[in-house]
């Protein structure tokens, strides 16, 4: 896509995201265990941009079920316990869409938000989601939130069968602000696997759910269900991490907080 201008990802896009998901030449292993295993890509401390990767193998989910619960954005409210507010704001085309998301950090460093563009392609039994930050007029930073810049960001879902898949997570990130050293290393030793482990777990629990919430509203598997308004490429412009204020948070020290294992 361009540097330049907002783009709706085509396919070279996808095949790309995808490729680099399954690649393992330049990406270091720093945590392999039970279904999970996590890689990093030039970390490096008091850099700012982070590139993680994490893979998990879920033996009791289907790929299509993967698919919806990481689309859903009203269960997510439910099962994650990190989100303080997440909506769409419109739609581009019909697997493209424009999404807020805002999410706790760990204590003391600053809670953050994102706004992205979002665009999804099924290939075959597979299915990947990706996205990368814009900026929208009428959704400018918050005074009590630092905005994140993603810069390619999304989910390879690979069907391996009726009822299991593999997910692959890659984050490439600016969170804006120089990071301690600690919450690198807990992002990629405790969040990201306790992340992949809490999807997994509201995989499980999805189809309970929805059978009580709108069962038969998945406008990401039927665009016609869509209630977004549409909006043109032309509001949004890409989102520069340099225009962003820098929050230098480097310094501050670890606290002891517990999270919900749920």
């Amino acid at each position: 896509m361009s540097a330049q201008s907002v783009n709706i990802p085509d396919d070279r896009a996808f095949a790309s995201f995808k490729a680099e998901c399954l690649c393992e030449e330049g990406w270091s292993l720093t945590y392999n265990k039970g279904p999970t295993t996590v890689w990093t890509h030039g970390l490096e401390e008091g850099k700012s941009v982070h590139k993680i990767k994490c893979r998990m193998v879920c033996k009791d989910v289907s790929a299509e079920t993967m698919y919806d619960v990481l689309h859903d954005t009203e269960y997510r409210k439910k099962w994650d316990k990190n989100v303080i507010e997440t909506f769409d704001i419109g739609r581009l085309t019909v697997n493209a869409d424009v999404g807020y998301y805002s999410w706790k950090c760990p204590k003391p460093v600053l809670n953050r938000d994102v706004i992205t563009l979002r665009s999804w392609l099924p290939i075959g039994r597979d299915y990947i989601i990706m996205n990368y930050s814009v900026k929208h007029a009428k959704y400018p930073p918050k005074k009590d939130l630092v905005r994140a810049v993603s810069i390619q960001t999304g989910y390879l879902i690979q069907s391996q069968g009726p009822s299991s898949c593999i997910l692959t997570y890659m984050a490439h990130i600016d969170p804006r602000g120089s990071l301690p050293k600690w919450v690198v290393n807990r992002s990629t030793h405790y969040f990201a696997p306790g992340a992949m482990s809490k999807i997994n777990k509201a995989c499980l629990k999805y189809s309970e759910w929805k059978q009580r919430h709108n069962p038969n509203f998945k406008p990401w598997l039927y665009p016609e269900q869509t209630t977004l308004p549409s909006i043109p490429l032309s509001e949004l412009s890409i989102q520069r991490a340099e225009s962003l204020e820098n929050i230098d948070e480097s310094s501050l020290a670890e606290t002891q907080e517990r999270d919900d294992s749920d």
